[in-house]
């Protein structure tokens, strides 16, 4: 059986050793050798090019621009992250029952937290893509799970947020089915144009938990610790 690698980083910096699995998904936050296998994703579609589901249109940059752009992207989040403001990006594998090294499994999508003042208000934003020839199969869904059910069980948070423009049904559907209800309307911006954008929030008893269990890896007290969240 092949060992999965181990981050030169993983012992100093724990973000780089924590892997969440489910029956089909594998989320690691990104490494570096990451970053092709995520713009390729991107770059064979996420949505129809008369829909913009993304405040900059990133997502039909071409993938010479795309690769360094998403680059900086994932490395500025780790430069720029203290314990009172942090993101932190998550690759997403398709690991089918019959790959033994998930590592090596297709990336197909992306799930995000974004965080700020955590050690005060326990919120964690939700964020996320996934390619769209994996679409339409419960995979959105459930790498949601899988993100909501790490942040409420093991970095104590009391409070999930989304967001949808309000013509993005998807995505709406993918947070009322996971138990997040609306919590109000903002005026936004879509591709230099103006949009609604539906918000949405969750609290932990209203959280519609999977048959599965989650599978976490990695140090996570180290991890809390790098996060700047306090023990309970």
């Amino acid at each position: 059986m092949s060992t999965a690698p181990v981050h030169p980083l993983a012992t100093e910096l724990p973000s780089f050793g924590l892997v969440l699995r489910t029956p089909r998904l594998a989320l690691r936050p990104v490494w570096d050798e990451d970053i092709a296998g995520l713009v390729d994703a991107a770059v064979a579609g996420i949505h129809p090019q008369d829909e913009m589901p993304f405040v900059v249109p990133w997502s039909l940059a071409p993938r010479e621009e795309m690769l360094p752009s998403t680059a900086k992207n994932i490395w500025g989040e780790r430069a720029e992250r203290t314990p009172d403001e942090w993101n932190l990006s998550f690759a997403v594998r398709r690991v089918d029952a019959d790959v033994e090294a998930w590592w090596e499994a297709p990336i197909i999508g992306r799930q995000d937290y974004f965080v700020k003042n955590f050690p005060l208000n326990r919120s964690v934003g939700t964020g996320s893509w996934l390619t769209a020839a994996q679409q339409g199969q419960g995979l959105g869904k459930e790498m949601r799970q899988a993100v909501l059910a790490f942040a409420f069980d093991h970095l104590g948070a009391t409070e999930a947020t989304s967001g949808a423009y309000d013509w993005n049904r998807p995505s709406q559907g993918v947070s009322r089915s996971v138990g997040y209800r609306e919590n109000g309307v903002v005026r936004d911006v879509s591709a230099g144009k103006a949009a609604r954008t539906l918000q949405f929030a969750m609290e932990p008893h209203e959280f519609k938990r999977p048959e599965w269990t989650l599978s976490v890896e990695g140090d996570l007290p180290g991890l809390r610790a790098e996060l700047g969240i306090p023990e309970a």
